[in-house]
Order: structure tokens, then sequence, then C-alpha cells
């Protein structure tokens, strides 16, 4: 069966699968619902694990347009065949703070180009790619556990550079991102702690509210107990 053909059948089969409460409740939280069916990504997941990685399958989803179908065109991706003109490409095409996150999560942050557009991304003007920017910077924080900590202190000031881009979905991708790089170890810890401090003093309100908001987890006690665990098992 094509890669077109398993497309249309999925796609019936989201929409069959839609429900309209789902749906207003994605809007409630912030989700764009224009070509949303109100599917939920449990469900997605399960047809996921029934075709495992297909990138054909994957493009074809994503070329519907709709919102669940390029969710899960994410997850059953091919990391290994992503391309630089195809991560480009659909990081234009994203129009929601959910599609942003699962692309960079499921997708991008297990490709090679994952740390070249970490640091790319946002400085692109557009509200979804700089959101992914700081994503990817995010989920590398969480997810990759060869990278050093001169990769993560080098992203620090892209960090203070865009806090003062008060649209709520940048802002909230860079509160993100300055809190995951923090979670790492001590010595990330202290430089997210000392950027926190910084933004807190900024005229801007964004990097205010960004600067409290990470102070707040960053020096609490159980972050902090945490860290301390991992160092003592080092």
């Amino acid at each position: 069966m094509s890669p077109g053909t398993d497309a249309t059948a999925i796609l019936k089969e989201i929409e069959a699968m839609g429900c309209a409460r789902n749906r207003a409740g994605m809007s409630r939280y912030g989700i764009n619902v224009d070509r949303a069916h109100g599917v939920s990504v449990t469900q997605l997941r399960r047809i996921a694990r029934e075709h495992g990685r297909d990138h054909p399958l994957a493009v074809a989803l994503w070329d519907s347009g709709i919102h669940e179908a390029r969710i899960l065109a994410t997850i059953v991706a091919e990391p290994k065949q992503a391309s630089a003109e195809q991560v480009d490409a659909w990081v234009g095409d994203l129009n929601s703070w959910d599609l942003a996150d699962g692309f960079c999560n499921n997708f991008v942050r297990k490709s090679a180009l994952a740390w070249e557009r970490a640091r790319s991304w946002p400085r692109d003007d557009r509200t979804f790619v700089r959101r992914a920017g700081f994503s990817l910077q995010a989920n590398l924080a969480v997810h990759d556990g060869k990278a050093g900590d001169g990769d993560f202190i080098a992203l620090l000031p892209l960090i203070r550079q865009y806090a003062c881009d008060d649209r709520n979905f940048v802002m909230k991708a860079v509160n993100w991102s300055l809190r995951q790089i923090g979670k790492r170890n001590r010595r990330l810890n202290a430089a997210a702690v000392a950027m926190a401090e910084d933004l807190v003093k900024d005229e801007a309100k964004s990097a205010r509210w960004i600067g409290r908001d990470a102070l707040r987890e960053l020096t609490s006690d159980k972050v902090q107990a945490r860290l301390a665990a991992k160092e003592k098992r080092a």
C-alpha cells in the first residue's frame, strides 16, 4: 500500500474519532483548532504504533494540513531521514504551540539537525518558529545526556536576547528552556539562576516574569535536593 493510500485511510480514521468537546477543550488551552478534529495524542500514538516509523507516510500526513495528522506525522517520521529542507519547511507551517512542541520533541531533537536548529530558530521572528527553537532547547536539556555544559551555556545569550519578546507562546518557551537548562546539574543551575536574577531587573515585563518564574523553581528545595542527589551519584 502506498503512503498516500495509508494517509487517506488514517485521515478518515482521525475524522471518525473527532470529538467536538475535545476540540473545544483544545481551544481553551490556546491550541489552534481551525483544522483540528479533537483527537487526543493518546489516540494518535495508538495509530502510530500500528504503523511504526514511516517517513513517506509522515510526509503525506503533514501535507494534509490536518492538525492531528501533523502531530501524528511528527511521531512516525524517521529522524535519520530528516533533511534541512524538510525541517525548515515544516517549522514554517507551524501554527499552534502543541504542534511546535511535538514537532521538536518527537522528531527534530532526535535528528542530526537538532543543535543547529536550537541555535538558529530562536533568531527567526515568526512566533512559532521562535517557539520551536526554545522548545527544542528545552527538550535537548531534558533528553540529550551526551551534551556538555558548554553546549547549554552557549544558549544562554539567546535566552537573554529574546526574553524581551512578550508574545505569550514565545515567552513561555524561553522560560521553559531556561528552567530545563538549570535543572541539568549544579553548574548549569548556577548559570541559569544568575541569568534569571539578571532578567528580574530588566525593564521588559516579559523578561521579569521569566526571571521570577525560573528563580522560583530553580532555587526551590525540591530542585536543589534533586541536584545534590545527582551530584552525589556522579
